[in-house]
């Protein structure tokens, strides 16, 4: 059975990779010299987001 705090865990280690992801698209369009944001920055900003949320919803189970 998956504990729900390492499940937590593991959400908040998928929202990292997001960030990463979102931070190397961003420097990749700037060295580009693009100055509009990336496309799907904004859906990768939303699914980290969700996936904080979710982590933080899965702390208040075990409370």
């Amino acid at each position: 059975m998956i504990d729900v705090a390492h499940l937590a865990e593991r959400l908040r280690s998928l929202a990292e990779e997001l960030d990463e992801i979102a931070l190397d698209r961003l420097r990749e369009a700037s060295a580009h010299g693009e100055v509009e944001r990336p496309r799907g920055d904004k859906r990768l900003m939303q699914a980290r987001r969700a996936i904080e949320k979710a982590a933080h919803l899965l702390d208040d189970v075990d409370a």
